[in-house]
């Protein structure tokens, strides 16, 4: 997908010559998701900000094929596993500074500085609120247990949203118990994983299973649209490691020729004004803890939220990828 503001792009950004108080920036986040952010930084600093949106997939191979040649200053996308491969694609380049660091958790960013989380998501339990008492849930773990065999749903292996959850309960409970658990989430599904998280919240209303795991965002679009919808979040594992939580995130790109601007940027988003932007606009918390999150949000209640760095999630996909494909989860 081309925003207004990539047909402008394409006309100019690519003759080679850098353009005056002007930042490239290519996001697999949709449009009006960012659109605000963008103009509120152009509002304050005159900086114009270009964008092209599009899959993540298709923007990290642009960026790799452009190499030096490439007229983008940062790249945005969602997922610290996005966010690893991009890294280990060459496609980004160091950032030190002391506002981001003070501003985010070094769980969410990259030890190396190539990346910086800008907002977080949990991908936690919803279940139906008709069917299933609360206090019968409490870890992901026991979602495997014979009492939920045909009551589960779950969205498919090949969305990277859960390719990270696993990735994650690889690193703390260990290869051997992760696969017992995998296994027993895909005998105990009730229908056929789906595409999105939204299309498995509606079945779990329609009364087609009783639990599910999304993120927090989806939970929060659907409700906004259908109040009445008959379905809850639980946050698992209150006990131990915590709710699996992921970023979106950013890094400023190898070959930017203006990296100084592009720090400037990466900076003001990690800062209350924009991190309250990302906040509200898509319902998710905010990266940096001293802002709160959307009335909508805290409504939700507070949690515990697992500590390990998000970088695992990249770090360990391949081997989530290959236990869940041993598993035939779809």
């Amino acid at each position: 997908m081309r925003s207004v503001a990539a047909v402008s792009l394409a006309l100019t950004a690519f003759t080679g010559v850098a353009q005056a108080k002007e930042l490239v920036v290519y996001s697999s986040r949709q449009e009006h998701l960012i659109k605000p952010v963008f103009e509120l930084y152009t509002e304050q600093t005159g900086v114009k900000i270009n964008y092209i949106t599009d899959s993540e997939a298709p923007l990290m191979a642009r960026l790799r094929a452009e190499g030096a040649n490439t007229p983008a200053d940062m790249f945005i996308t969602v997922d610290a596993g996005n966010l690893w491969q991009a890294e280990q694609m060459g496609l980004f380049r160091a950032v030190k500074s002391d506002v981001i660091e003070s501003n985010i958790p070094s769980q969410y960013r990259a030890e190396s500085g190539q990346w910086t989380g800008l907002s977080l998501r949990a991908r936690t339990i919803v279940y139906s609120t008709e069917r299933v008492d609360p206090a019968d849930l409490s870890t992901y773990e026991a979602l495997a247990d014979d009492e939920w065999k045909g009551r589960l749903c779950l969205r498919t292996s090949k969305k990277v949203y859960n390719q990270s959850l696993v990735a994650t309960m690889i690193e703390t409970l260990g290869e051997e118990r992760t696969t017992e658990v995998v296994k027993g989430w895909v005998a105990n599904l009730e229908t056929p994983v789906f595409s999105n998280d939204t299309s498995l919240m509606e079945a779990i209303d329609a009364g087609q299973c009783d639990v599910g795991i999304v993120n927090t965002y989806y939970f929060g679009r659907l409700h906004k649209d259908n109040p009445d919808v008959k379905v809850a979040l639980f946050w698992p594992n209150q006990d131990d490691r915590g709710v699996h939580v992921n970023i979106s995130g950013a890094g400023v790109t190898k070959h930017t020729k203006q990296p100084e601007e592009a720090i400037k940027f990466l900076e003001w988003m990690t800062t209350p004004e924009a991190q309250r932007i990302f906040a509200d606009v898509n319902q998710e918390f905010p990266a940096n803890e001293s802002v709160e999150p959307s009335d909508e949000v805290a409504a939700w209640g507070d949690f515990k939220k697992d500590a390990i760095n998000v970088e695992v999630a990249g770090r360990r996909q391949p081997e989530a990828v290959m236990l869940m494909d041993r598993e035939r989860w779809d």
